[in-house]
């Protein structure tokens, strides 16, 4: 799953990228399309239940060090600057607008800060700048649409034209109605609209809990925050955020909407190899989600051992969550859940 951060240039996306990766992975400069080659960056997801896992694990296994933790991660696209016209091929347009074809989900980034000494390519406002590259994803749709509608097969036809229909009034592909028949023919169409959106509003520091843009899911982080914030050792980072009213970072807010919007969700795993969470999809079944740790674990699924979290770190352990009653065995119909404990039984 990927997500491509996108926006007009020099509003702050590839200094937010490269606060999320903690280092200096992106040219930043301030000048339009500094970034020519889009940057990705896998991100681990910040998780404290993994440290307290960890803990469990070694004082109920007796080891003498703490098992290796590993993050879920999300990974991000720093896709350089869109401009009006780039549905024409305006600004490097084309190049661009196929790199956000091919993410799973979009993180508008919006100007909403002041700094006289970074060249202004937008609006005035962030709800000016979201329309501005909203206008050119819905033309490099519209266009999309009309090719489809050159097919022979009606069905595909007839599909095609309302979706223009819609996207000559405005309406993107993600808030149209469709059929559930029709969804999986317009997931094959890769209509640019279709992806989910978070708009990530890049603010001055002291505005980093006001401004909003539209209905869509909004995060407000201040980049330039995040990039000194990425610098300091974690209680430095607790302090500065306490200081500013925030319980958590602006990248562990956009982190956790990301997997949000993506459907996803995580289950967990905590052995003496290592302590893990596993990324799923909501709605995943055990069967699926143990072929995640390995393809073989689907084929050959037997049962799946279950614990909810705060019953596994209580009970300290899986020999104690045993003994305490609090490990139910599930089949292959059950559901995953967030905050399950699972160790998956196969056969050879």
């Amino acid at each position: 799953m990927e997500i491509g951060i996108v926006g007009l240039p020099n509003v702050g996306k590839s200094t937010l990228f490269n606060a999320l990766l903690k280092r200096q992975v992106a040219l930043v400069a301030n000048y339009p399309f500094a970034t020519i080659e889009p940057n990705t960056g896998v991100v681990p997801v910040p998780d404290g239940r993994l440290d307290k896992l960890a803990e469990v694990v070694k004082e109920s296994e007796k080891m003498n060090e703490l098992p290796p933790k590993v993050y879920a991660t999300v990974k991000f696209v720093d896709i350089a600057g869109l401009v009006k016209g780039a549905s024409q091929g305006e600004g490097l347009g084309n190049k661009f607008l196929a790199h956000i074809r091919e993410v799973d989900a979009i993180a508008h980034v919006l100007r909403d800060f002041t700094d006289e000494n970074v060249i202004r390519a937008g609006a005035a406002d962030p709800q000016s700048d979201f329309e501005v590259v909203e206008a050119e994803l819905l033309l490099a749709d519209l266009q999309t649409a009309e090719r489809v509608q050159d097919t022979k097969d009606n069905i595909i036809k007839n599909l095609a034209v309302k979706i223009a229909l819609d996207l000559q009034k405005g309406i993107p592909v993600r808030d149209q109605s469709f059929t559930d028949e029709e969804l999986k023919l317009v997931k094959q169409m890769a209509f640019m609209t279709a992806k989910p959106v978070i708009i990530v509003l890049n603010v001055d520091e002291k505005f980093i809990n006001n401004a909003s843009v539209g209905e869509l899911p909004v995060v407000r982080i201040s980049a330039k925050m995040e990039i000194e914030l990425a610098e300091l050792v974690e209680e430095e980072q607790k302090a500065y955020l306490q200081d500013l009213g925030v319980t958590e970072s602006g990248l562990q807010r956009l982190i956790r909407k990301a997997f949000d919007i993506l459907g996803l969700q995580t289950f967990l795993t905590a052995g003496v190899k290592e302590v893990r969470a596993w990324t799923i999809k909501k709605g995943t079944k055990a069967p699926h989600a143990a072929g995640v740790i390995h393809t073989d674990f689907e084929k050959h699924f037997i049962k799946a051992d279950v614990v909810e979290y705060e019953q596994f770190v209580s009970a300290g352990g899986w020999n104690n969550a045993r003994q305490a009653g609090k490990v139910r065995t599930e089949g292959r119909e059950y559901v995953m859940r967030e905050n399950d404990v699972v160790e998956f039984k196969v056969g050879v």
